[in-house]
C-alpha cells in the first residue's frame, strides 16, 4: 500500500496565497504612510466663513438672549448693547444647553453646569466658559459665522461685537 502524501501542487497554492496576502498588506502599510506624508505636507487651508443670517440688529433688545436654531446657538445682546454668539455646546461633555429665561443664566440638564448670560461658568462641572461665534454686521444685520467656533477659558469685554465703534 502506497501512503499518499501532500502533493506539492497544494503546497504550492498555500504559499502562494501566503505570499499574496503578505505582499497586499504591505502595499496597504506603504499607502498609508504615503498618504500620512504627503496630507502633513499641504498648507493650511484657509476656512470658508458659513455666513447665518441672524437678524437685524435692532430686533435684539438689550438684556435678551435669542435661540437661532439653525447655527444651534444664542445670540446675547447684553444690557451695553454688546453682542455674544454663544454655543449651545456645553464644555463640559456637549449636552446642548438651554437658557433658562427666569435665572437669567444657562443651565446644562447633563451635570448641572450653570453658565451667565456672556456663557461664563458660574457653577461647575465645565471647564471653561460655552465657545463663541464671530459676529459681523452687513448695514444693521447680524451676521454670524458659524463654521469657527471660538474655544475660550473665560468671558472678557474684548469679546463683544458692538454694532457701531464704541467710542
Amino acid at each position: 500500500m502506497v501512503k499518499k502524501a501532500f502533493s506539492p501542487a497544494r503546497r504550492n497554492v498555500l504559499s502562494r496565497i501566503w505570499i499574496g496576502l503578505g505582499i497586499a498588506a504591505l502595499l496597504q502599510m506603504l499607502a498609508g504612510a504615503a498618504f500620512f506624508f504627503i496630507s502633513g505636507r499641504k498648507q493650511v487651508e484657509q476656512h470658508t466663513p458659513q455666513l447665518l443670517q441672524a437678524g437685524v440688529a435692532t430686533d435684539f433688545p438689550p438684556g435678551s438672549v435669542t435661540l437661532i436654531g439653525k447655527g444651534h446657538l444664542y445670540l446675547a445682546r447684553l444690557d451695553n448693547g454688546g453682542f455674544l454668539a454663544i454655543s449651545r455646546k456645553c464644555t463640559h461633555l456637549g449636552c446642548a444647553v438651554p437658557w433658562i429665561a427666569e435665572r437669567k443664566q444657562f443651565e446644562c440638564p447633563c451635570h448641572a453646569s450653570i453658565f451667565d448670560i456672556t456663557g461664563n461658568v458660574l457653577k461647575a462641572q465645565a471647564p471653561r466658559a460655552l465657545d463663541l461665534f464671530p459676529i459681523s454686521f452687513q448695514q444693521d444685520m447680524v451676521m454670524i459665522d458659524i463654521s469657527s467656533p471660538i474655544k475660550r477659558s473665560t468671558y472678557t469685554a474684548e469679546q463683544l461685537v458692538f454694532l457701531q465703534e464704541r467710542r
